[in-house]
């Protein structure tokens, strides 16, 4: 599910970014606005982040080999980091520059018109495509807050996307404030204040977006409520006695790794454990189906004799 809302979401960013960016050059052409200008290229990088996080995809899908024995899931989580650092870094920088550059040597708005009629389409367009991330992202945010969805979200593409379009909404309005207030007031500085609006905004967003794939491309484990279950599943079988202790890794959004230390009867035979073994991978994969790579170990528990 996470994935193929992912891929529609990506797909109707990239369009409408495709074309809006085309019309914000127009737009920058003819009036020489500096706000226009960095909304362009925003646009621009934000289609290149889309690709990006479709080659992400595709190259993930990959058979795992000799070198890479876990499959290369987690190239999702790098190429959500490369956009994160490198366009969006790289938008905000030319924001930025473009910003101060207008405010220090300010020039008054060519064509306005121009200006009103691409960023009032841009507008509707980013919320055509910010309400499709919305619509995809919602089943698998079910009852948690937007804040808790991009933090604890295991698949990057869609929270990507949502901060991208939240991003470009506001950098539109920003645009939208910076060539009104420079029309009205006769004064090119406040095209330049609106583009740096833009710089600040993108800067935010490239740093959150690069803390939290980060952390997915480091490493992170199965989130609080999917280890309670897989826990419960190991010690509902009846040759498990408890769990000793448990470690997990998400190898790929849809693909987690589970180890774990079960106690076993002293007693049970080796053909008992390897059954206890096959039962306790079966309910874990019937709780949580990503669980597709599983190691138990068994042994005795210590515990009451010894601190282990």
């Amino acid at each position: 599910m996470s994935a193929s809302g992912g891929t529609k979401a990506i797909i109707a960013a990239l369009s409408a970014n495709l074309a809006i960016a085309a019309a914000k050059f127009v737009a920058a052409y003819f009036t020489g606005s500096s706000s226009m200008l960095a909304e362009g290229i925003h646009s621009v990088a934000d289609s290149g982040n889309q690709v990006l996080l479709l080659i992400g995809g595709k190259r993930s899908q990959r058979a795992s080999t000799r070198e890479h024995p876990f499959g290369y899931g987690r190239e999702r989580y790098f190429y959500a980091f490369v956009v994160a650092v490198v366009l969006f870094t790289i938008g905000a920088a030319f924001s930025l520059y473009e910003g101060v550059s207008k405010i220090v040597s300010p020039h008054e708005v060519e064509s306005p018109i121009w200006a009103f009629a691409v960023l009032i389409f841009a507008i509707i367009a980013e919320s055509f495509s910010f309400r499709t991330a919305i619509k995809e992202s919602n089943p698998l945010r079910g009852s948690q807050s937007w804040v808790a969805f991009i933090r604890r979200s295991k698949s990057p593409e869609l929270p990507v996307i949502l901060l991208e379009d939240l991003g470009a909404l506001l950098g539109l309005v920003f645009a939208l404030f910076g060539v009104t207030m420079a029309v009205v007031t006769g004064n090119g500085v406040w095209d330049g204040v609106g583009t740096l609006m833009i710089g600040l905004l993108l800067a935010v967003i490239a740093i959150v977006l690069a803390i939290e794939t980060k952390s997915l491309l480091v490493g992170e484990g199965a989130s609080p409520e999917v280890l309670d279950r897989i826990c419960a599943a190991l010690e509902s079988a009846p040759e498990v006695d408890r769990v000793i202790h448990m470690r997990t890794m998400h190898l790929g959004p849809e693909e987690l790794l589970v180890a774990a230390k079960i106690a076993v009867a002293h007693d049970d035979t080796a053909a008992d454990v390897a059954r206890g073994i096959d039962e306790a991978e079966r309910r874990i994969r019937e709780v949580v189906p990503i669980a597709r790579v599983i190691y138990l170990e068994p042994d005795l528990d210590r515990s009451r004799t010894s601190t282990k």
